[in-house]
């Protein structure tokens, strides 16, 4: 089991799959992943002459750093893996941005990524894109099922065995019921409208700020989510040594907030940098950094050298990796 999940066992061994997802929590999933995607191409005639202004690319501007941060920092840093402790009201902050990008409440959140972390790209991962096998028909159903499809499975992972310490935080449970968490959906919505209105005095202004503030926004920042699911473990480079697929997507680096150094995250966990080599933009560690000088923030657990020196892969193996494979094919042809 990684670190960040070691407060989630107990004395009596406890399932990892805690009944099924109530039919009305299944058919939001549908409607949360679906309509992004049907707002999409729909957005064709808005952007003809009429349905895009620079009010809408400000809101837009401003409200995803918002909730990316509350992704990144909030759920997968501090509240999934702990790799740092904050304030309360920054913790109720960032659990209220993260519930707005509308990935799921925070415990559940938790839940299903915790799971992950145990079983990375082996049977029980909730979301390994190699769940169907090596090759082009087993990998395309794979990677389809690490981007979304897995947010349709009926079973639901178990919170009590992933994410006690949540569920013992009044906060954290009460952010975390579904009524209150229909509100923060809620609010998605209507806090871009209002600043359409707002700016703009006009009922074409919100309806606008609506579309590329809310539904496109919540668009990008899901598919950008789903993208280290699946992309994170198929392509990319390794620079440390992990038990599971995890590689590093350099393109996703800026709109993941330095989520898409992957490949260090599964070797290190907890800690609190993911993009650690020179050259490796991450965001959400500079806002953690940030955090820290405020004094918001304490106890974050930065890089640490000698543990990253052990488990950096050699410089060159990819090279002998590749010189392996050009002599037995050699051999093979001489044979």
């Amino acid at each position: 089991m990684t670190a960040g999940v070691a407060d989630v066992g107990s004395r009596t061994p406890q399932p990892d799959i805690s009944g099924t997802v109530p039919l009305p929590e299944r058919i939001a999933v549908v409607v949360f992943v679906v309509a992004p995607i049907i707002g999409l191409l729909a957005a064709v005639p808005f952007l003809w002459g009429w349905g895009l202004g620079w009010t809408d690319v400000a809101i837009f501007a401003f409200l995803y750093p918002l909730n990316a941060i509350g992704i990144t920092v909030g759920y997968h840093r501090h509240f999934t893996h702990g790799g740092f402790k904050a304030k309360r009201w920054l913790r109720i902050a960032l659990a209220v941005l993260g519930g707005q990008a509308m990935q799921g409440s925070v415990v559940r959140w938790v839940a299903d990524h915790r799971r992950h972390h145990k079983y990375s790209d082996q049977e029980g991962d909730p979301h390994s894109p190699w769940a169907y096998g090596p090759g082009v028909r087993g990998l395309t159903k794979g990677l389809y099922h690490a981007h979304m499809g897995w947010l349709f499975s009926k079973d639901r992972t178990s919170r009590s065995k992933y994410a006690p310490d949540l569920l013992r935080d009044k906060d954290i449970r009460f952010l975390s019921l579904d009524p209150v968490y229909a509100v923060i959906v809620l609010s998605t919505f209507l806090v871009p409208m209002g600043l359409g209105a707002l700016l703009t005095f006009s009922w074409h202004g919100a309806l606008t700020a609506l579309f590329w503030g809310g539904l496109m926004r919540v668009f990008a920042g899901e598919h950008v989510t789903f993208s280290i699911n699946s992309i994170c473990h198929v392509f990319g480079k390794a620079d440390f040594q992990t038990r599971d697929k995890a590689r590093n997507v350099w393109w996703l680096a800026i709109p993941s907030f330095g989520e898409s150094w992957h490949n260090l995250h599964h070797a290190d966990p907890t800690c609190a940098r993911h993009g650690v080599l020179k050259g490796q933009i991450d965001i959400s560690a500079r806002v953690i950094w940030i955090f820290e000088r405020l004094g918001w923030v304490w106890d974050v657990r930065w890089p640490d050298h000698e543990r990253l020196a052990a488990r950096r892969l050699p410089r060159d193996r990819a090279s002998r990796d590749r010189a392996s494979r050009d002599k037995g094919a050699a051999d093979a042809v001489s044979s």
